[in-house]
């Protein structure tokens, strides 16, 4: 059985942490996996480091940035500090049930070096839709992202991923994206260095309480496409 290194992003998740730490307390206990969680405390100005802090009986790590860094910083900061042999980062409000992994670990023992939830491949169901201008917005950047990148994948943004520790520093140190492009960057780095990639159907909720903000986010993440590229051009993903 795998070991696992579970990276949460949290950003003034004061509210939803709890919640989402006794789920996964209660899917490690019941499957006796050897665990740690890191939760990467981005800047925030409310008592999400603190709430964390409370779970003392679980064997959880603490990092913190300041200021705010954003989402992919957080999860570069995670990975690289991972010590498990699955680095599996989810996000806060468990919009992918963290019951999920159970689908990952057979692919990692196939041969999977890194493993991506989908929502959009036959199986997967999304319980609680986001409204339409986001999924028709997810639509249209996965019709670009391929474009611009060349990668065969459905869904890039599902934040449920999980990769072997052997891949970590390869692919983590040459990121350069701190905010929500990341997924595609570190995907594109993977195939670029030929890990093999394999994405599995997920259920998948929305959460209203999301933190990205649908034109400012999404206009940002459509010029980093074009980023991703220059840094290849550039030499930087060698």
């Amino acid at each position: 059985m795998y070991s696992i290194s579970i990276i949460i992003p949290a950003y003034n998740e004061e509210q939803r942490l709890p919640a989402t730490l006794e789920k996964i307390k209660t899917y490690v206990t019941a499957r006796q996996y050897d665990y740690e969680i890191i939760v990467v405390n981005d800047g925030s100005t409310d008592k999400t480091a603190g709430v964390a802090e409370t779970f003392k009986d679980l064997n959880l790590r603490v990092l913190t940035h300041s200021p705010n860094r954003g989402k992919g910083y957080c999860i570069k900061t995670g990975m690289l500090n991972a010590k498990k042999d699955i680095a599996l980062f989810t996000d806060a409000d468990l919009s992918t049930p963290i019951e999920f992994f159970d689908t990952f670990a057979p692919l990692h023992e196939s041969g999977a070096d890194i493993v991506i939830a989908s929502r959009d491949i036959k199986g997967a169901a999304v319980k609680l839709a986001q409204p339409f201008f986001r999924e028709f917005g997810g639509k249209v950047f996965n019709l670009l992202m391929r474009l611009v990148t060349g990668l065969p994948i459905h869904d890039t943004q599902c934040g449920f991923k999980s990769f072997k520790r052997e891949t970590l520093e390869s692919i983590f140190k040459r990121q350069t994206i701190p905010g929500f492009g990341f997924d595609v960057e570190v995907l594109y780095i993977a195939h670029k260095l030929g890990y093999k990639i394999k994405e599995t159907p997920v259920d998948w909720f929305d959460s209203p309480a999301t933190k990205v903000n649908f034109l400012k986010d999404s206009t940002k993440m459509f010029a980093e496409l074009f980023k991703i590229r220059a840094n290849d051009f550039n030499g930087l993903y060698k």
